[in-house]
């Protein structure tokens, strides 16, 4: 027990000590045009017939309501921390789900007609790490595995964007995939591989 308390201790002063490293939102500097280029070119990148200017709308859009939400959401803590506040009751919202649920229906609200909003869990098969979701951004008709991770969690309100197979720190799997597994598993039912 006492081992378990230390551990216990460890943690927790080594989390409030990286707390000293988050950035306030109102420090943030906003996304420049390079960064709003970068993440554009990266949707157009998705295929043919994706519209430009609803590559670029989009972009914009999921940088400058990263910093919105950071605001709303009182970021002043690294993601893990600021989990532990909310989930205290501390803080109002800010839960990795939050970040790509508001996401989503904020760029579904611009009712793309080349683009679409998907979404993707990673962790939900490994019972040690937490789960994690992210909003993607698709061409429209493809799958989540085929877009623009979104993922203003990972940095505390720092908007993260790449290729889904090509983030190399999460194994991301369609969100109904996760949904089907867990349906499957409350009904006893054999659950095979995670492999979307």
């Amino acid at each position: 027990m006492k081992v378990q308390l230390r551990i216990w201790l460890a943690s927790l002063f080594m989390l409030w000590t990286l707390a000293a490293c988050a950035v306030p939102p109102a420090e943030r500097p906003e996304a420049t045009r390079a960064e709003i280029d970068g993440l554009t070119a990266e949707i157009l990148s998705l295929g043919p017939g994706i519209d430009p200017e609803e590559a670029q709308r989009a972009a914009e859009i999921a940088f400058s309501y990263t910093r919105q939400l950071a605001l709303e959401y009182e970021i002043v803590d690294p993601p893990l921390i600021h989990n532990t506040k909310v989930n205290m009751g501390l803080k109002p919202r800010g839960l990795c789900w939050h970040w790509a649920e508001d996401m989503e229906r904020r760029l579904d609200a611009e009712n793309f007609e080349t683009l679409a909003m998907e979404r993707a869990i990673a962790n939900a098969e490994n019972d040690f790490l937490i789960d994690h979701s992210t909003a993607i951004v698709t061409r429209k008709g493809d799958g989540p595995m085929d877009g623009v991770v979104l993922d203003p969690w990972r940095y505390g309100g720092t908007l993260f964007w790449d290729k889904v197979r090509e983030d190399t720190r999460y194994n991301w799997v369609p969100r109904e995939t996760v949904f089907a597994r867990k349906r499957a598993r409350a009904a006893g039912e054999p659950v095979e591989g995670f492999l979307p």
